[in-house]
């Protein structure tokens, strides 16, 4: 029998071809679809948005990869290729699309947080602005009631100053009110005030002591009887002791001023006893509530 003898050339040809008829087939589609798979694995959108498709896409590209290895026809490993392809690509614009509705959903999120922390804040000075204003109406409040405290006390001290110059038979003129101590609350030709002319200028001196803003002119006045000289004198020195007796009973020294007009200023002529009585005398003028008082 014929033996047939091979050469290790041939040897060599013929594992190639085995090798050959045993590795996997693939086309450039079945290339193509396994690099977007994997792009899409690369995409971290993905796995959180998603994760089914992916799957599907995985399983697609699984069934053309295995007719591929069974080297089935390249019309069916394209056709498994492009099924897995369509996927990849719905893998993807599912991805995309609701990544965009969730980057959409955070952004409306975003919005109700700052609208919210905007009503909070509005709230937050609405609050403020209620409490400072019932601060500044309970301080008004308590200014109105001081004012009105103020008010009626300014009222009853007007009014017990009133009841306290009637009682001095004090008169209103266009200088003020006007006190005036007659020449019978003075000792004859003398300028030393008796008991009587004492108890007048206590009063005067209790009506300063509850008047503190107020000031007094002392002034004072004789008749035309005599020297001139002499009623001048006389008229400083009676002036000079009415003041006198309002120091002793507490009134401040700055607070009472003098005049001696001497026989000038008559408030009646001259020509009886009795007139002569009426320009013998001290006129003490109370100024106003600002200490002012208006001269001659």
């Amino acid at each position: 029998m014929k033996k047939t003898h091979f050469t290790p050339t041939l040897l060599v040809i013929a594992a190639l071809v085995g090798a050959c008829s045993s590795m996997p087939k693939t086309t450039s589609l079945l290339d193509q679809t396994r690099g977007d798979y994997m792009a899409a694995q690369n995409d971290p959108n993905i796995p959180s948005y998603a994760p089914l498709e992916m799957k599907q896409a995985g399983e697609a590209l699984e069934q053309a990869n295995a007719a591929a290895r069974h080297n089935d026809s390249a019309e069916k490993i394209d056709k498994l290729a492009y099924l897995a392809r369509q996927k990849i690509a719905l893998t993807q614009e599912v991805a995309k699309q609701k990544s965009a509705e969730a980057n959409v959903a955070s952004a409306g999120k975003e919005r109700d947080r700052i609208r919210l922390d905007q009503r909070t804040n509005e709230a937050d000075q609405a609050k403020t602005s209620a409490e400072q204003s019932r601060l500044a109406a309970q301080v008004a409040q308590g200014e109105t009631a001081e004012a009105q405290r103020k008010t009626q006390e300014a009222q009853a001290r007007a009014a017990q100053l009133e009841a306290q110059l009637a009682d001095l038979a004090a008169k209103k003129t266009e200088r003020g009110m006007v006190i005036t101590l007659g020449d019978v609350l003075f000792g004859t030709d003398l300028a030393r005030l008796n008991p009587d002319g004492m108890r007048t200028a206590q009063k005067l001196a209790d009506v300063l002591q509850q008047n503190p803003q107020r000031t007094v002119l002392v002034e004072g006045f004789t008749d035309s009887t005599g020297a001139a000289a002499h009623n001048q004198e006389l008229s400083e020195r009676r002036a000079t002791a009415v003041r006198n007796a309002l120091q002793e009973m507490g009134v401040a020294r700055e607070r009472i001023a003098i005049r001696g007009y001497g026989e000038t200023y008559p408030v009646a002529a001259n020509d009886t006893a009795q007139n002569r009585q009426l320009n013998r005398r001290v006129e003490i003028v109370l100024s106003d509530a600002g200490g002012k008082i208006t001269q001659r």
